[in-house]
C-alpha cells in the first residue's frame, strides 16, 4: 500500500507506472461483521453506537471483473446509509448482499461475504481496469458516484434509477469507499475535480447528486427560477448542497437549522431567510403517537412572514416522520414536497386532505442517474457548487466519524483519509482553488 499511495502522491507517475504496481492481496477497510448483526437488538435507535460495530481490517482484494474498475482510494465521507448499516437499520445490509449474491449479474456472488466494506463516496486512481473497459486507464484521477446498475430490463434505459437491479454501491454492494481499496464499475466513475482536495473532492458525490436530482432534474421538482424552497437541515449534508443549487438556480432558500451556529452558516452560503427550529421549539408531533397540527399553522405562518407572504414552492425532505405532516401542510397549492430519506423514522402521517384539496404531489427521489451525478459533478468541477466538509478523520477513526453523523454533531459532511496521509494533498488547479478558496473552506472554519 506504501508504493501506491507514494505513487499518487508523486506528480510523474504515468498510467504506465500504475499499471506496473503490484496489487496488494489484502487491503484495510472499514467493515461490519455478519456475526453482529443483532448486536443492538432492542436498542433505541438513538442509543445504538456506530463505533461499536465499524472496525477497520484488512480483507481480500477483489479482481475487477468485466467494466469494473479497482480504485486506490485516497479519502472518502460518511453518509446516512454508512450510519444505517452501522446500526443495523432498517435492516442488517447483509440481507442486501445475499440478495445481490442470488441474482444472475456477473460477479455478484463474491460480494456476499461475512464482512461488509462500507462506503458510497471516494475520490482516488484508477489502479486496474476490467476487461472491456475504455473510457478509464490506470492513472486516471476520479470520483465515483453510487448508482450501480445491471441494465438487462428495459425499464432503466429512459432512466437508470428505475432498472430493477438498481443498488447503491457500498451500502447494498460490497467493496465500498470506505477503504484503501474500492471495487467499481466504468458507469461510477466521474473526473476529480482539479482544484480541490482528495478529502473535499470525496465529499460531494452523493449529497450533491441527490440534491440535483431531488430539486433541478425532471425526474424530480423541476426547480425554476423564482420558487421558494424550503430546505429542512440546510446546514447538514444534503441540505448545504441543496442551499446552493437552490441559490444557483434563481430560487429562494428557506433554510430550516438548529442553532445559531449553523444558521450563522447558510447565512454566509447567500441564504436570507433562516428558521432556527431550536430556537423556536417546534415539535411537531404531542406525543409519539399524536400529531400538533397547531405547530404545522405556526411553522406555515413563520414561513409566510419571511417570505412576503408565500408557501413553498417546493420543500426537500429528508428527515421523514419528525416533519413530514408540517412539509404537506406548508407546501402550496399544487405545490411538491420531494422525499429521499427519512431519517427520524420511515413510518411518516401527514392529513390527506392537505394533500388532494390542494392539488400538491409527493415526489419519490432515490439518488441519482449517471447523467444528473455527471451535471452534479461538473458544478464542482467549474467553481459553481462548493464542498461542505467539515471534519476529516483518518480511516483508523471511522467509526467515531459515523458517531458524529448518527449524533448529528456535525456540520455538511464528514471526510475520512484513506490512503492519503494527510490533509491538504491533490490539488491540481490552484488558481481555480484561489478564486473560491473562501467557499471551499466554509464549513472548515466552522469545524472548530
Amino acid at each position: 500500500m506504501r508504493e501506491i499511495a507514494e505513487a499518487a502522491l508523486a506528480p510523474d507517475t504515468d498510467a504506465d507506472g500504475f499499471g506496473a504496481l503490484p496489487v496488494p492481496d489484502h487491503y484495510r477497510g472499514a467493515v461490519l461483521r455478519r456475526e453482529d448483526r443483532e448486536m443492538f437488538h432492542g436498542m433505541a435507535t438513538a442509543d445504538k453506537d456506530p463505533a461499536k460495530s465499524l472496525h477497520v481490517r484488512e480483507v481480500p482484494t477483489p479482481e475487477p471483473g468485466p467494466g469494473e474498475a479497482l480504485i486506490a482510494v485516497m479519502a472518502s465521507s460518511v453518509n446516512y446509509n454508512t450510519v444505517w448499516s452501522a446500526i443495523f437499520e432498517p435492516v442488517p445490509t447483509f440481507s442486501f448482499l445475499e440478495r445481490y449474491a442470488r441474482s444472475d449479474a456477473p460477479g455478484a456472488a463474491r460480494h456476499d461475504q461475512p464482512y461488509h466494506v462500507l462506503g458510497s463516496d471516494l475520490s482516488g486512481i484508477v489502479l486496474r481496469t476490467g476487461p472491456g473497459v475504455r473510457r478509464w486507464k490506470p492513472g486516471d484521477r476520479v470520483v465515483a458516484h453510487c448508482l450501480s446498475i445491471e441494465l438487462r430490463s428495459p425499464d432503466g434505459h429512459d432512466d437508470t434509477m428505475l432498472d430493477p437491479d438498481q443498488r447503491i454501491w457500498g451500502f447494498e454492494t460490497n467493496y465500498g469507499g470506505l477503504a484503501e481499496l474500492s471495487l467499481v464499475k466504468e458507469n461510477q466513475l466521474m473526473p476529480m475535480p482539479a482544484h480541490l482536495t482528495w478529502e473535499e473532492a470525496a465529499a460531494s458525490g452523493l449529497v450533491n447528486s441527490t440534491a440535483y436530482r431531488q430539486l433541478v432534474s425532471r425526474n424530480g421538482a423541476r426547480m425554476k427560477q423564482g420558487d421558494v424552497v424550503l430546505v429542512w437541515g440546510a446546514a447538514g449534508g444534503l441540505g448545504s448542497y441543496a442551499t446552493q443549487l437552490v441559490l444557483n438556480g434563481g430560487g429562494i432558500p428557506v433554510c430550516v437549522v438548529s442553532g445559531r451556529r449553523k444558521a450563522d452558516l447558510v447565512r454566509s452560503m447567500g441564504a436570507e431567510l433562516v428558521i432556527d427550529r431550536a430556537e423556536e421549539d417546534y415539535r411537531f408531533w404531542k406525543d409519539p403517537t399524536t400529531p400538533d397540527p397547531k405547530e404545522w399553522r405556526r411553522f406555515g405562518s413563520h414561513i409566510r412572514r419571511l417570505t412576503g407572504g408565500e408557501d413553498p414552492d417546493i420543500v426537500l425532505e429528508h428527515p421523514g416522520r419528525d416533519t413530514f405532516g408540517a412539509s404537506v401542510y406548508v407546501t402550496r397549492r399544487g405545490g411538491t414536497v420531494v422525499t429521499c430519506a427519512s431519517t427520524t423514522g420511515y413510518r411518516h402521517e401527514y392529513d390527506n386532505r392537505y394533500l388532494w384539496m390542494s392539488l400538491k404531489r409527493i415526489v419519490g427521489s432515490h439518488f441519482a442517474n449517471y447523467t444528473e451525478a455527471w451535471a452534479a459533478n461538473r458544478l464542482i468541477a467549474r467553481g459553481m457548487v462548493h464542498p461542505t466538509l467539515s471534519t476529516v478523520y483518518p480511516l483508523s477513526a471511522v467509526g467515531t466519524a459515523a458517531q458524529d453523523v448518527h449524533r448529528n454533531r456535525h456540520s455538511g459532511k464528514v471526510g475520512v483519509l484513506c490512503l492519503a496521509p494527510r490533509e491538504g494533498l491533490g490539488v491540481r488547479d490552484e488558481q481555480l482553488r484561489q478564486r473560491h478558496l473562501a467557499a471551499i473552506n466554509r464549513f472548515r472554519t466552522d469545524a472548530g
